[in-house]
This record gives structure tokens, C-alpha cells and sequence, in this order.
């Protein structure tokens, strides 16, 4: 890892500003119901104090309040649960600057302290200098380890670096290791691709044609693909925008060697939330939609897999968050955790939620926190949250 790291850094009697990941999923009753992005954050919590921090201050955004204060979303919940996991109290402010909140780091007894939302304050997304600098004058010692909001430029992931000494924690400096691997991989290299759209893959196909032996595309996106080789597809989802460019990069992949896979059969059905008709179909009739890949099609992408070393899954291979529609990425996230001696890779998002849906997350090598950043990265660009930081 070239960027500086916290274990670069001397925290004995320092205040640390640690920008995390907290933006996790609440019920009605504004419990957390998935902990993991705070579990994630922990050892780098815990290194800094054990390193003698003499505070250790937290900043994290939860949901889309669009600057403005929104009751339930407030941090509370997550300090809550941070606590429990930290086996220690965790000081929460009710806001994230101002004279208040540091008056209140300052005389509290806790080592501890969660600043409120930072975007109940639209100064946050758009990179405001005043509002990072407020940020900064509350400790000495800047920390990203937020992977999942590193491709925005956002006044606590970049714009704050510029003004303390700055590096990267375990979590961050974790996620890069994993994913560089994805782009550099021992082969035979297998990607699987899903989701929605083709627009939200071509620059992670762009880039990883070079590398990759063979990607298997399923979800929406395979419709498109589909459509692009004359095949029918009903009425199931096609980005008709799109379907020039899918042609051109199955010529690509044909040109360069690498093999493409799309499935060959289909789950579908004649309505998504109400079927009077689901079926399996080689050919999808009109007035039908694709929901899943079908069970020929698991088979041919199973095989494709078994002799891999790594794989890289970006996205689900049907509307995976219904039971009813959900085998085919059910029975390859099985595969993928059965396969011994593999590199699997999950680049969050959808495909880092199936996984844990289906309990295999831990049996994975490695499942990323952040979808839009991890998409970003596999596309080679340059994530302004890591950028900042200084190399070594």
C-alpha cells in the first residue's frame, strides 16, 4: 500500500477524526438491521485508541436527508450499536460543528465521540471548505476509512484532508488490497456480471477485458445483450440505447479471446409482483419478462467457474430480493462459497447483499462495503477519498 496508513501514524495524545461508513440500514423503529459497515470500522477504532488517542471522533452520513434535518436519521441508533461493539459509551452529538460540539468533545469523560449526520448540512456533498475546516478544527489527526463514499469528493472524504495530517484505515487500506487484486488476478480470471443495467458495467468491462478469461452476465443487463444478437426477449428490460454498444462489446470479447456468457435459459414471468404465468423458457415469448436465469443456465455458468482461481461477482443474476425469483443467484453465491482455493471478490452493492442474504459472506474472500466506489475502481478511475491521502 503506497498511502500513508494509520499505522504510519503517532495518535498518543492526539484528538482523531475518523471518517467512517455508518450508512446502514434502519427498521421502522430505527433499529439497526445490518451492522456490518459498523463492525467493519471497529479495528481501526480500536488501534487508535490503543495507540493513545485522546479522542477518537467519528463522522458519518446516513441516508439522503438532502441537507436538511430529518428525525430518522438521526445517528443515535448507530452510536447505540457502536457501543455495544466497542464494549464501551460512545459519546453523540446533536450536530457535527459548531461551538457546541466542541465543548462537548472536550468535556466528556468518554474516548469516544459520534458527531450527528453530516449531511443534515448540504455543505457536506458539495465539498464546502468552510464546513471541512470546521470539521477539521476538532481534532489533529485526519482518518479515512469510509471505501464506501471514496469516489466523492465530499467535504469530510477529501476536502478535510487538505487541512491535517491525513491517512487510511484498516478498512480502507483492506478494500484497496482486495480490489487491486480483482484488477490484477491470477488466472484463469472469471467475472460475473449483473444487475440492471449495462450502463452501470461498461467501464468495468472496458477496463478488465485485458484480464479477465471469461465473463458470465446475467440479470437485466443479459436482455440487452440478448436483444444485441437477435435473440427475442419479450418484454423483459433492455436499454434499446444500449444495444449498439452491447454488440460491440461482444465483437470485442470475440476479437480479444475472451469469452462472454449469457444465459440460455429463463425464469419468466407475465407480471413482477402479481404472475398469473411463470415458466422456464429457452425463448421469451411477448408479454413475458425475464426475472432469473434458468436452471440450464446455472448449470453452463457453474461449469464456466470450476477451474477458476479468481472470480469477481459484481451484481445479482435476477430481482434476487424476492424468494420467488432468486435461485440463480442463490445457487452461484453457493457455488462461489463451495469453491476451494479461489480468490472470490464481491464488489458490493446488490451482489454484496445477496451474499449476505444467503449466508456465505464470511466464506468469501473478500466482500466489499462500497458498490458505487468498488464499480469505480474496477473501472481504473482514481477515487478522489484515497488520491488525497499522501503516499509514504
Amino acid at each position: 500500500m503506497s498511502k500513508v496508513t494509520i499505522k504510519d501514524v503517532d495518535f498518543s495524545g492526539k484528538k482523531a477524526i475518523i471518517r467512517v461508513d455508518f450508512n446502514v440500514p434502519l427498521d421502522k423503529e430505527s433499529n439497526v438491521t445490518d451492522d456490518a459497515r459498523i463492525k467493519a470500522a471497529v479495528p481501526t477504532i480500536k488501534y487508535v485508541l490503543e495507540k493513545g488517542a485522546a479522542k477518537v471522533i467519528l463522522m458519518s452520513h446516513l441516508g439522503r436527508p438532502k441537507g436538511k434535518v430529518v428525525p430518522g436519521l438521526r445517528m443515535d441508533p448507530v452510536a447505540k450499536r457502536l457501543a455495544a461493539l466497542l464494549g464501551e459509551g460512545v459519546e453523540k452529538t446533536d450536530d457535527c460543528v459548531g461551538d457546541r460540539v466542541k465543548e462537548r468533545i472536550e468535556t466528556t469523560a468518554r474516548r469516544v465521540v459520534l458527531l450527528e449526520n453530516l449531511r443534515f448540512h448540504p455543505q457536506e456533498e458539495t465539498g464546502d471548505p468552510h464546513f471541512s475546516g470546521e470539521l477539521a478544527s476538532l481534532a489533529d489527526v485526519y482518518v479515512n476509512d469510509a471505501f464506501g463514499t471514496a469516489h466523492r469528493a465530499h467535504a469530510s472524504t477529501t476536502i478535510i484532508a487538505k487541512s491535517l495530517p491525513s491517512s487510511i484505515g484498516f478498512l480502507m487500506e483492506k478494500e484497496v488490497n482486495c480490489l487491486s487484486s480483482a484488477v490484477s488476478a491470477d488466472k484463469p480470471y472469471v467475472i460475473i456480471l449483473g444487475g440492471a443495467k449495462v450502463s452501470d458495467k461498461i467501464g468495468v468491462i472496458t477496463n478488465l477485458m485485458q484480464k479477465a478469461d471469461k465473463f458470465i452476465i446475467g440479470g437485466a443487463m443479459a436482455y440487452t445483450f440478448l436483444k444485441s444478437k437477435g435473440e427475442a426477449v419479450g418484454s423483459s428490460r433492455v436499454e434499446e440505447d444500449k444495444i449498439e454498444l452491447a454488440k460491440k462489446i461482444l465483437e470485442d470479447a470475440e476479437s480479444k479471446g475472451v469469452k462472454i456468457f449469457l444465459p440460455i435459459d429463463h425464469l419468466v414471468v407475465d407480471n413482477i409482483d402479481n404472475p398469473k404465468t411463470k415458466d422456464v423458457v429457452e425463448t421469451i415469448p411477448q408479454g413475458f419478462m425475464g426475472v432469473d436465469v434458468g436452471p440450464r443456465s446455472i448449470q453452463l455458468f457453474k461449469e464456466q467457474l470450476k477451474d477458476a482461481r479468481t472470480v469477481l461477482w459484481n451484481g445479482p443474476l435476477g430481482i434476487f430480493e424476492k424468494d420467488s425469483y432468486a435461485q440463480g443467484t442463490r445457487e452461484i453465491a453457493f457455488y462461489l462459497a463451495s469453491l476451494s482455493g479461489v480468490t472470490v471478490i464481491v464488489g458490493g452493492g446488490d451482489s454484496a447483499a445477496a451474499a449476505k442474504k444467503f449466508g456465505v459472506a464470511s466464506k468469501l474472500t473478500h466482500v466489499s462495503t462500497g458498490g458505487g466506489a468498488s464499480l469505480e475502481f474496477l473501472e481504473g478511475k482514481e477515487l478522489p477519498g484515497i488520491a488525497v491521502i499522501p503516499d509514504k
